[in-house]
């Protein structure tokens, strides 16, 4: 029998900043999730995820199932790639994927053969009778990350429990306009979140499960607390106002808890996990069914859609073919946005693949999402000050970032910059606050980087100098033994009196003979040219000095400004041919060379 469900509503805090942009939500959160139909070929990306590429086992021409392993994860923080259907691999090769840089990456061609043919799976209904770093092993197998985003490793977070874990809190704010992939998630598997939400608790040694949810959620709320009590599971439900950027994770900690996550450090110093709607229910379905993740809910909506609503997408699908199915008219569209208008970007090409972290595909046209206008001088009305979450001072960060002060910038602390966008939204002169913050935030990781590498290079080089040094000094020491062994053999030999010759001494004598012997000879062997060689230098000096003749007579007609260097180069050839004249005359009247000299010394 289910135990009796304790669900509690708990105060709510304030915080610090934030806006209210239009929600335009209810363009997508009235339908049901829909599915988009598999496509011919998926492409998946090795790099959906933060950290380390994963690393392919599978080659051209394989055969594989519905969710075997294409890609392991490598190191630490990284994500294992899965097929999302049954197929064979067509190709291994870099393509575009969806990045703002539209930069190409390397990626898994799959072609689907229809059967959506499963694996074998092993599923885990009880789950609480197996040791929970071989359920965290699983989360890390079957490559779930957080979806609300980032695409952070799932079982990172289970693993680096550095102090103890009190509180799971789920992240089910969504504050972003226009997205509502987690809201519709949280409306029809409300009870895979939670269930989600209890393996996780159970990982992390919680004791509470608390759910931050926005106001402009209802039904949401009304299905979480109805699953809540049917699956008698205890929650404590923190109901935020809307407000933009809520949903942060640190904003939503200090919305619920009234706690601050301190600077520089994370969620987990205050005994706090934070974790998303749908990153949840992939636990639930990893650990319970064995099902790795290999599609996700994604919200297609805005004003270029005929048919706005959140889809189930097969992870490597085209996001063309899903606009495609969402009925999306590219004529009317400005651009297509992977994730909101606040935080996303807009995407280069529209054939990459969706990806684990696309939780939004915004396909506004010009008159709904304006491109933006040229900005002007800033004003110092104070509005960016105002808006800001964290309580920076974006002005001063953008004249530091502007100017490449990057020691100003560190000092207003650029870092705990959130890049939620809300000082760029109310900022009357239109400036680009945040592109400014991203670039002084690169400029800065390279500056630690090149710093890493220096210190890495000194060690290396102090570590080699002291290595060399060392075997200069046993070297030394080695050399002073022998010479010390030597003079004592020597002096014990005087003392006994015997007059026979010392046989390292006589052998030390007659290698340095040899080697003397052997310089001298080398000395007497240089070749001396003969009178045919000598012949062949003269006939070559003259045919030079004919040439520099002829390069001159030209010259004194159409290059008047080349005739000093020619004439200067014709005399040192001149002087060359006499030099090689000489030499045969004197061979020719029978003076020895320093051959024939030598010939005659040795007989």
């Amino acid at each position: 029998m289910t135990a009796q469900a304790v669900i509690v509503t708990d105060k709510v805090f304030s915080l610090k900043g934030g806006i209210h942009p239009d929600e335009r939500k209810t363009l997508s959160n009235t339908t049901p999730i829909a599915e988009v139909p598999l496509p011919s070929v998926l492409v998946l990306p090795l790099t959906m995820h933060l950290g380390a590429p994963a690393d392919p086992v599978v080659s051209v021409g394989s055969t594989v199932r519905k969710g075997d392993v294409l890609a392991t994860a490598v190191g630490g923080i990284s994500a294992a790639v899965h097929a999302p259907t049954s197929g064979r691999i067509c190709a291994i090769e870099e393509r575009v994927i969806a990045h703002e840089s539209g930069l190409p990456a390397p990626c898994i061609l799959l072609e689907a053969d229809g059967e959506d043919d499963w694996r074998a799976r092993y599923g885990l209904p009880n789950w609480r009778e197996q040791p929970v770093d071989e359920l965290i092993q699983r989360l890390r197998d079957c490559g779930v990350v957080g979806q609300g985003g980032a695409g952070f490793p799932t079982d990172v977070k289970y693993r680096n429990k550095h102090k103890p874990i009190t509180t799971l809190l789920i992240n089910a704010a969504e504050c972003e306009p226009y997205i509502t992939a987690d809201d519709r998630l949280m409306r029809e598997h409300a009870d895979e979140v939670l269930q989600g939400a209890v393996i996780a608790k159970h990982l992390l040694g919680a004791s509470t499960i608390r759910l931050g949810i926005e106001d402009n959620k209802p039904q949401a709320l009304v299905a979480m607390r109805e699953a809540a009590g049917h699956l008698g599971i205890d929650l404590r439900i923190s109901v935020v106002p809307t407000k933009y950027p809520s949903g942060g994770e640190r904003q939503l900690i200090q919305l619920v808890t009234g706690q601050e996550v301190p600077r520089g450090g994370l969620p987990s110093d205050l005994g706090i996990v934070c974790q998303n709607v749908g990153t949840l229910a992939s636990i639930y379905r990893a650990v319970v069914f064995d099902e790795p993740l290999i599609s996700r809910v994604t919200t297609v909506t805005g004003e270029a859609v005929d048919a706005p609503g959140n889809y189930e997408v097969r992870i490597g699908t085209p996001i063309e073919t899903v606009l495609n199915q969402a009925g999306v008219h590219l004529k009317k569209a400005d651009r297509v946005i992977m994730g909101g208008p606040m935080m996303g970007f807009a995407i280069p090409d529209i054939t990459a693949p969706l990806m684990k972290t696309t939780n939004c595909l915004l396909v506004p046209t010009r008159k709904e999402l304006p491109r933006p206008m040229p900005d002007n001088p800033c004003i110092r009305c104070g509005l960016c000050e105002q808006a800001c979450p964290v309580n920076l001072l974006p002005q001063q960060l953008f004249w530091a970032s502007k100017h490449r002060d990057l020691d100003a910038a560190e000092l207003h602390s650029i870092n705990d910059c959130i890049e939620c966008g809300a000082c760029a939204y109310v900022c009357p002169s239109r400036i680009p606050l945040v592109q400014y913050y991203r670039y002084a935030k690169g400029e800065l990781r390279n500056e630690q980087e090149e710093q890493i590498k220096s210190e890495r290079a000194r060690a290396r080089f102090e570590a080699r100098q002291a290595r060399l040094e060392k075997e200069r000094l046993e070297k030394e020491a080695r050399r002073k033994a022998r010479a010390k062994a030597a003079a004592e053999a020597r002096a014990a030999k005087a003392e006994s009196g015997s007059g026979e010759p010392d046989a390292q001494d006589d052998a030390i004598k007659a290698a340095m003979a040899r080697a003397k012997a052997k310089k001298a000879g080398a000395t007497q062997n240089t070749a001396e040219p003969s009178r045919e060689d000598l012949e062949k230098a003269l006939e070559l000096a003259a045919t030079k000095v004919k040439k520099a003749n002829e390069r001159l007579l030209v010259a004194e007609q159409e290059s008047p400004a080349m005739v000093p260097a020619l004439r200067k180069a014709l005399t040192k050839l001149e002087e060359k041919h006499a030099t090689a004249q000489a030499a045969l005359e004197n061979a020719a009247h029978g003076e020895p060379t320093r051959t024939e000299v030598k010939k005659e010394t040795d007989s």
